[in-house]
């Protein structure tokens, strides 16, 4: 006897409940609606909210006054509870919604929210169009607000390859990392992990305020970061075996060679498979905050990134994505099974 439909429905409600299924649909919300722009003019983004809690105490517990390890073990009780807090509210989150009907739908969207396929994508899209259709200025002006660096000191190739930067750096902090640590610990691991993120840009610096203060979150940072940054440029590889014009050996050969130049434990290696990928030089030397910075060059390629080669980056960029759900379907059917 065939079951009955509401059978049917129990067990797509189970099948759907589970927590690879819900990344899936929560990748599709991100995929379609970005970075839902609208909703966010009237609450605050979660991102934010950390955002704004580490700026708190940072200004009440990291003062000059006091001695180097006073900072140090402030800072790592800053972390402790900034990370320990977003997990308990990750947790409680999930709480509800596994005992709501439609609570899956709601972790899909909280999920969807704390991933940045669509906007990273759109953000520097909107560098090669600028530097393409208005010239250097406005691509200046388009860098701006993805990258750290002055942007009125690169020419045309610097802007096209910080842009290009951006966007393999950020595929391992935004997309690939919160997806490798959902199917870990859940949802209250891509909170904690969104909050160790912040605490990072906001606080791991080695400068003369946060070089003992912001120790920790640095030093977490990199721990969370060191696989997701190994399988961002994997599959970054992966992509350009299958994007007109990818050069795969290259990404996997720039990548073994070249990733450990980078100033960053983790992040030299999605930025150096990209860079053999599309046959770039990246990275190199630069200025931060009017400081010169003698960074190498990772991969052997052009230097003169173009606005053309920002487009092929993106390309690169969603093939990778769309090979990084597939990694995601692949999880979800050995675990069902």
């Amino acid at each position: 006897m065939p079951p009955s439909p509401a059978f049917d429905w129990h067990m797509s409600a189970i099948w759907i409940a589970d927590p690879p299924a819900i990344l899936l649909v929560a990748l599709a919300i991100d995929a379609l609606a970005g970075d839902m722009r609208p909703v966010f003019r009237y609450l605050p983004h979660p991102v934010v909210a950390i955002g704004a809690l580490v700026s708190f105490l940072d200004r009440r517990l990291n003062r000059e006054h006091r001695s180097f390890n006073d900072r140090r073990l402030r800072g790592i009780a800053t972390v402790a509870f900034v990370a320990g807090l977003s997990f308990a509210i990750g947790w409680a989150a999930h709480l509800v919604f596994v005992h709501a009907k439609w609570g899956w739908a709601a972790e899909a969207l909280a999920i969807g929210i704390l991933v940045a396929q669509r906007s990273l994508r759109d953000h520097v899209a909107a560098v090669g169009t600028a530097l393409a259709g208005e010239g250097l200025a406005a691509g200046r002006r388009a860098v701006a607000h993805i990258v750290g660096r002055d942007p009125q000191t690169l020419d045309e190739h610097g802007v096209a390859r910080a842009a290009i930067e951006s966007l393999f750096e950020n595929f391992s902090d935004a997309v690939v990392a919160p997806v490798f640590w959902y199917l870990l610990l859940g949802l209250p691991g891509v909170i904690a992990l969104k909050a160790i993120n912040t605490m990072d840009s906001m606080i791991g610096h080695r400068t003369p305020r946060h070089r003992a203060f912001g120790e920790a979150a640095a030093r977490l940072d990199t721990a969370v970061m060191f696989l997701p940054a190994r399988i961002a440029a994997l599959c970054l590889a992966l992509a350009a075996a299958i994007v007109p014009g990818g050069r795969p050996l290259a990404a996997l050969r720039t990548m073994l060679r070249d990733a450990r130049k980078h100033r960053s434990f983790n992040a030299g290696w999605p930025e150096a498979a990209g860079a053999g990928a599309l046959g770039l030089a990246l990275s190199g030397p630069r200025r931060y905050h009017g400081e010169p910075s003698d960074e190498p060059w990772i991969g052997d390629g052009r230097a003169r990134a173009t606005p053309g080669d920002v487009e092929r980056a993106c390309r690169l960029f969603v093939v990778a994505c769309l090979a990084h759900a597939a990694l995601a379907a692949a999880y979800l059917l050995v675990f069902r099974a």
